[in-house]
Protein backbone atom coordinates (compact mmCIF):
# COMPACT_ATOMS: atom_id res chain seq x y z
CA UNK A 1 0.00 0.00 0.00
CA UNK A 2 0.94 3.54 -0.70
CA UNK A 3 -0.61 6.73 1.29
CA UNK A 4 0.39 10.36 0.73
CA UNK A 5 0.08 12.88 3.61
CA UNK A 6 1.25 16.61 3.68
CA UNK A 7 3.83 18.73 5.83
CA UNK A 8 5.36 16.80 9.02
CA UNK A 9 7.38 19.57 10.34
CA UNK A 10 10.17 17.20 12.04
CA UNK A 11 8.02 16.14 15.14
CA UNK A 12 5.41 19.05 15.08
CA UNK A 13 3.00 16.93 13.12
CA UNK A 14 3.71 13.51 13.37
CA UNK A 15 0.90 12.80 15.51
CA UNK A 16 -1.39 11.96 12.01
CA UNK A 17 1.18 9.52 11.48
CA UNK A 18 1.04 7.92 14.62
CA UNK A 19 -2.35 8.06 15.27
CA UNK A 20 -2.91 6.74 11.86
CA UNK A 21 -0.44 3.72 12.31
CA UNK A 22 -2.20 2.73 15.67
CA UNK A 23 -5.88 2.68 13.48
CA UNK A 24 -4.48 0.77 10.18
CA UNK A 25 -3.88 -2.58 10.54
CA UNK A 26 -1.62 -4.89 8.39
CA UNK A 27 0.87 -2.12 7.64
CA UNK A 28 4.19 -3.69 6.70
CA UNK A 29 7.36 -1.71 5.79
CA UNK A 30 6.49 -2.59 2.10
CA UNK A 31 4.31 -0.14 2.87
CA UNK A 32 5.32 3.95 1.78
CA UNK A 33 3.73 6.60 3.80
CA UNK A 34 5.14 9.81 1.31
CA UNK A 35 5.37 13.02 2.65
CA UNK A 36 5.11 15.93 0.61
CA UNK A 37 7.74 18.12 1.67
CA UNK A 38 8.47 20.43 4.83
CA UNK A 39 9.53 16.75 6.46
CA UNK A 40 11.94 18.38 9.07
CA UNK A 41 13.09 15.16 10.43
CA UNK A 42 16.06 15.68 8.87
CA UNK A 43 16.49 19.16 10.74
CA UNK A 44 20.03 19.01 12.94
CA UNK A 45 23.11 17.00 13.89
CA UNK A 46 21.39 17.15 18.08
CA UNK A 47 17.93 15.65 16.93
CA UNK A 48 18.78 13.69 13.87
CA UNK A 49 18.93 10.17 15.89
CA UNK A 50 15.73 11.12 18.04
CA UNK A 51 14.01 12.14 14.91
CA UNK A 52 14.55 9.17 13.03
CA UNK A 53 14.00 6.55 15.69
CA UNK A 54 10.32 7.94 15.80
CA UNK A 55 10.25 7.80 12.16
CA UNK A 56 11.47 4.25 11.77
CA UNK A 57 9.09 3.09 15.03
CA UNK A 58 6.41 2.92 12.11
CA UNK A 59 5.36 0.18 10.70
CA UNK A 60 5.58 1.60 6.98
CA UNK A 61 8.59 2.77 5.28
CA UNK A 62 8.53 6.46 5.11
CA UNK A 63 9.77 8.54 2.05
CA UNK A 64 9.34 12.17 1.25
CA UNK A 65 9.93 15.03 -0.74
CA UNK A 66 11.85 18.26 0.44
CA UNK A 67 9.63 21.82 1.41
CA UNK A 68 11.22 24.70 2.13
CA UNK A 69 11.93 24.21 5.76
CA UNK A 70 14.44 21.41 5.50
CA UNK A 71 18.00 21.77 6.81
CA UNK A 72 19.41 21.15 3.21
CA UNK A 73 23.21 21.28 4.10
CA UNK A 74 22.34 18.49 6.82
CA UNK A 75 20.06 16.43 3.70
CA UNK A 76 22.45 16.74 1.41
CA UNK A 77 25.82 15.21 3.76
CA UNK A 78 24.06 11.94 2.71
CA UNK A 79 25.21 10.10 0.06
CA UNK A 80 23.26 9.84 -3.48
CA UNK A 81 22.13 6.72 -4.26
CA UNK A 82 19.78 5.03 -6.85
CA UNK A 83 16.61 3.75 -5.77
CA UNK A 84 13.28 2.49 -7.92
CA UNK A 85 14.76 4.46 -10.85
CA UNK A 86 15.70 7.77 -9.62
CA UNK A 87 17.95 9.43 -7.16
CA UNK A 88 17.22 8.96 -3.61
CA UNK A 89 19.21 10.16 0.11
CA UNK A 90 19.01 7.37 2.28
CA UNK A 91 18.89 8.67 5.89
CA UNK A 92 17.92 5.16 6.80
CA UNK A 93 16.64 1.73 5.10
CA UNK A 94 13.20 3.01 6.78
CA UNK A 95 13.61 6.72 5.86
CA UNK A 96 14.47 8.35 1.62
CA UNK A 97 14.50 11.48 0.37
CA UNK A 98 12.83 11.49 -3.07
CA UNK A 99 15.07 13.80 -5.19
CA UNK A 100 13.80 16.93 -7.23
CA UNK A 101 13.15 16.02 -10.93
CA UNK A 102 13.06 12.15 -10.56
CA UNK A 103 11.12 9.25 -11.63
CA UNK A 104 10.51 6.39 -9.39
CA UNK A 105 8.47 3.25 -9.75
CA UNK A 106 6.31 1.82 -7.15
CA UNK A 107 3.43 -0.73 -7.11
CA UNK A 108 3.77 -0.72 -11.06
CA UNK A 109 3.28 2.97 -11.01
CA UNK A 110 5.25 5.98 -11.93
CA UNK A 111 6.37 9.00 -9.68
CA UNK A 112 7.48 12.01 -10.42
CA UNK A 113 8.91 14.35 -7.56
CA UNK A 114 9.79 17.88 -7.82
CA UNK A 115 10.80 19.07 -4.09
CA UNK A 116 11.46 23.03 -2.99
CA UNK A 117 9.45 26.59 -2.13
CA UNK A 118 9.68 29.94 -0.98
CA UNK A 119 9.71 30.65 2.50
CA UNK A 120 7.51 33.18 3.63
CA UNK A 121 8.75 32.97 6.93
CA UNK A 122 12.45 33.89 6.02
CA UNK A 123 12.75 37.18 7.56
CA UNK A 124 12.61 35.70 11.06
CA UNK A 125 14.77 33.24 10.52
CA UNK A 126 18.86 32.59 10.21
CA UNK A 127 20.77 31.51 7.52
CA UNK A 128 22.83 28.17 7.84
CA UNK A 129 20.50 27.60 10.96
CA UNK A 130 17.12 27.61 10.33
CA UNK A 131 16.74 29.02 6.14
CA UNK A 132 18.77 27.75 3.60
CA UNK A 133 19.00 28.71 0.19
CA UNK A 134 18.79 25.92 -1.57
CA UNK A 135 14.62 25.67 -0.40
CA UNK A 136 14.19 27.22 -3.90
CA UNK A 137 14.45 24.85 -6.87
CA UNK A 138 16.77 25.16 -9.70
CA UNK A 139 15.99 25.45 -13.48
CA UNK A 140 18.90 22.68 -14.03
CA UNK A 141 16.68 20.45 -11.46
CA UNK A 142 13.34 21.29 -13.59
CA UNK A 143 15.47 20.23 -16.94
CA UNK A 144 16.64 17.30 -15.01
CA UNK A 145 12.96 16.87 -14.48
CA UNK A 146 11.92 17.19 -17.96
CA UNK A 147 14.79 15.11 -19.13
CA UNK A 148 13.39 12.28 -17.60
CA UNK A 149 9.56 12.75 -18.32
CA UNK A 150 10.39 12.94 -21.89
CA UNK A 151 12.31 9.50 -22.00
CA UNK A 152 8.57 8.13 -20.59
CA UNK A 153 6.92 10.24 -23.38
CA UNK A 154 5.62 12.60 -21.09
CA UNK A 155 3.55 10.55 -18.87
CA UNK A 156 3.63 9.73 -15.60
CA UNK A 157 0.85 7.92 -13.02
CA UNK A 158 1.57 10.27 -10.03
CA UNK A 159 3.19 13.77 -9.78
CA UNK A 160 3.87 14.57 -5.88
CA UNK A 161 4.96 18.23 -5.22
CA UNK A 162 5.77 20.63 -2.28
CA UNK A 163 4.25 23.56 -3.94
CA UNK A 164 1.88 23.77 -6.71
CA UNK A 165 1.85 25.46 -10.12
CA UNK A 166 -0.09 28.96 -10.86
CA UNK A 167 -3.20 27.57 -12.04
CA UNK A 168 -3.93 25.94 -8.73
CA UNK A 169 -3.53 29.09 -6.74
CA UNK A 170 -6.82 29.96 -8.07
CA UNK A 171 -9.20 27.08 -7.06
CA UNK A 172 -10.57 26.33 -4.09
CA UNK A 173 -9.57 25.19 -1.37
CA UNK A 174 -6.72 27.42 -1.85
CA UNK A 175 -8.94 30.31 -2.99
CA UNK A 176 -11.15 29.80 0.38
CA UNK A 177 -12.13 32.80 2.79
CA UNK A 178 -10.74 35.37 0.41
CA UNK A 179 -7.85 34.74 0.16
CA UNK A 180 -5.14 34.60 -2.51
CA UNK A 181 -1.75 33.22 -2.41
CA UNK A 182 1.08 35.09 -4.27
CA UNK A 183 3.02 32.98 -7.12
CA UNK A 184 6.48 32.32 -6.83
CA UNK A 185 9.22 30.84 -8.74
CA UNK A 186 8.51 27.17 -8.07
CA UNK A 187 4.85 27.88 -8.67
CA UNK A 188 5.84 28.91 -12.55
CA UNK A 189 8.55 26.15 -12.73
CA UNK A 190 5.52 23.64 -11.84
CA UNK A 191 3.24 25.36 -14.75
CA UNK A 192 5.42 23.59 -16.81
CA UNK A 193 3.92 20.17 -15.98
CA UNK A 194 0.52 21.43 -15.57
CA UNK A 195 0.86 22.37 -19.37
CA UNK A 196 3.14 19.73 -20.81
CA UNK A 197 3.01 16.75 -18.76
CA UNK A 198 0.49 14.07 -18.69
CA UNK A 199 -0.72 12.59 -15.36
CA UNK A 200 -2.92 10.40 -13.75
CA UNK A 201 -2.77 12.58 -10.22
CA UNK A 202 -1.09 15.68 -8.82
CA UNK A 203 -0.86 15.91 -5.38
CA UNK A 204 1.31 18.89 -3.14
CA UNK A 205 1.41 20.04 0.66
CA UNK A 206 3.35 23.76 2.06
CA UNK A 207 -0.12 25.40 2.16
CA UNK A 208 -1.71 24.02 5.31
CA UNK A 209 -4.72 22.78 3.52
CA UNK A 210 -6.81 20.15 2.70
CA UNK A 211 -8.76 19.18 -0.40
CA UNK A 212 -9.37 18.30 -4.04
CA UNK A 213 -9.16 21.10 -6.80
CA UNK A 214 -9.64 18.98 -9.20
CA UNK A 215 -10.70 15.44 -9.94
CA UNK A 216 -6.44 15.40 -10.25
CA UNK A 217 -4.81 17.95 -8.12
CA UNK A 218 -5.14 17.23 -3.97
CA UNK A 219 -3.87 19.38 -1.53
CA UNK A 220 -2.89 17.74 1.46
CA UNK A 221 -2.08 18.44 4.91
CA UNK A 222 -3.57 16.69 7.94
CA UNK A 223 -5.30 14.09 5.63
CA UNK A 224 -3.77 10.72 4.87
CA UNK A 225 -4.95 9.55 1.43
CA UNK A 226 -4.62 5.74 -0.01
CA UNK A 227 -3.28 6.41 -3.60
CA UNK A 228 -2.51 2.47 -4.38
Amino acid sequence: MIFVTGDTHGIADIEKLRRFSEETSNLTKADYMIVLGDFGGVWSEATLDSYRALYEAFPFTTLFIDGNHENFDLLESFPVEMWRGGKVHVISSDLIHLMRGQIYELGGKTFFTFGGATSLDRYRRVEGVSWWRRELPTYEELDEGIAALRERGGKVDFILTHSCDERALWYPPLRSGGQLFSTYPENRMLSWLEDNAEYGHWYFGHYHLDGDLTERKTVLYREIRRIL
